[in-house]
């Protein structure tokens, strides 16, 4: 589960992480009341309006702007809410921005000179282990100086929680010293505990600032919580927000559905998540592209099947739709009688089904199939399903 900023850093405070502190706002009046109360607890005349979505790059859409009044401040507001903001992580069409932060400024002049990193704690897959990875260069696409300038980041893996040389260190490599260098140990340290109490995927702060006056301040978050761990944490639960969205994921977790929307030309419905990658792979080599993960579950039933193959038909780029069920603790018949009642009550279905039953009752199941005079085709093998994909994607764009 995506976080907004504002989300990411509330949780970052709780674990004693220095933020930039600011408020929420959904309209320019309560946006000025957030201005109004950060001059009061700052002394700031100066504010960072910020575009409030799930996507980074967001300065570069026109959705990070200045302000050095309360006047000003409303005029950002009102240009910012409700805009489609446009970044290079946002569909064409851009994400509706429906709320705003109001923020302090944290870019004052003082005794040092200000600094920017880059900090994000994440499970290194490979490895199984957790991972910090920090750079110098902060403020830009990570990714970009990954591509040029490999040498400037670093990586540091955690075995056993995060052992206070290994803080030390990476303060070290950042170029610090004096009061900078104690302040980001203890940064680096509250982040990672964050990281892990609140079992999180991925905590990336960018940019990290060394203030004026040696501070090491999160200006930027990006949070993501596992799904998996929500149940331990009811309080994040309730941070979704489910207008930054795919309706149809959010439809399909609704329903007990696991569903990932692809961008290619075949659907895919299977159940379990191996099964559904090795599906994946099996229509790259037909030649097609997944147009979703899809994991049914163990209860293929009627109207587990009906719910979704209305989910794949909502997607106007599906030529045709691959079922490929294992009839393990589900029979392949009752799965077979599923697909053809949920097809016979959608009506609406133009595009060829394979579908390949394997398992208990297989035998059966294709006969059903083979039975039912519908626009269903069987195969019982996997290079057999794979041709027929190929057979149906080539039909399809021929017609």
């Amino acid at each position: 589960m995506n976080l907004h900023e504002y989300q990411g850093k509330e949780i970052l405070e709780k674990f004693s992480v220095k933020i930039q502190k600011g408020y929420v706002a959904e309209s320019p009046e309560d946006a000025v009341k957030c201005a109004e109360k950060i001059k009061k607890e700052t002394g700031s005349n100066i504010f960072v309006i910020k575009a409030q979505i799930h996507a980074g790059g967001r300065g570069k859409g026109g959705g990070v702007k200045i302000a050095k009044s309360f006047e000003e401040v409303k005029k950002v507001a009102s240009e910012i809410l409700g805009m489609n903001l446009v970044t290079p992580q946002t569909p064409p069409e851009g994400k509706l921005v429906r709320k705003i932060l109001i923020a302090e400024d944290v870019y004052y002049d003082g005794e040092s000179e200000r600094s920017e990193f880059y900090i994000s704690v994440l499970l290194n897959r490979s490895s199984s282990k957790n991972m910090i990875i920090y750079s110098t260069e902060g403020g830009v696409d990570i990714e970009t100086v990954a591509e040029k300038t490999p040498d400037l980041i670093f990586q540091e893996e955690v075995e056993d929680g995060l052992l206070p040389f290994q803080a030390r260190k990476i303060a070290f490599n950042l170029g610090l010293s004096g009061e900078a260098f104690k302040n980001m140990v203890q940064f680096v340290t509250s982040l990672y505990d964050a990281y892990q109490m609140s079992d999180a995927s991925l905590f990336e702060i960018n940019p990290v600032l060394k203030s004026a006056d040696n501070k090491i301040i999160a200006v930027d978050a990006k949070v993501s919580i596992d799904d998996n761990a929500l149940f331990r944490h009811k309080d994040y639960e309730s941070m979704r927000d489910l207008d930054e969205e795919s309706p149809v994921e959010v439809e399909a977790r609704a329903n007990g559905l696991n569903y990932v929307d692809l961008d290619g030309n075949v659907g895919c419905m299977v159940n379990g998540a191996g099964l559904a990658m090795a599906t994946m792979d099996l229509i790259k080599l037909a030649g097609g592209e997944p147009a979703n993960f899809l994991d049914v579950g163990g209860t293929a039933d009627a109207e587990r099947v009906e719910k979704a193959f209305r989910l794949i038909l909502r997607d106007d780029n599906v030529k045709a739709i691959l079922v490929n069920i294992f009839g393990g603790i589900v029979r392949c018949d009752r799965v077979a009688e599923g697909i053809v009642s949920a097809y016979k009550n959608l009506k609406e279905i133009d595009i060829p089904i394979i579908v390949r039953l394997q398992g208990t009752n297989s035998i059966e199941a294709k006969e059903i199939i083979d039975n039912s005079g519908l626009n269903v085709l069987s195969a019982i093998g996997f290079d057999e399903a794979a041709k027929k994909v190929q057979s149906a994607i080539k039909w399809q764009y021929v017609t």
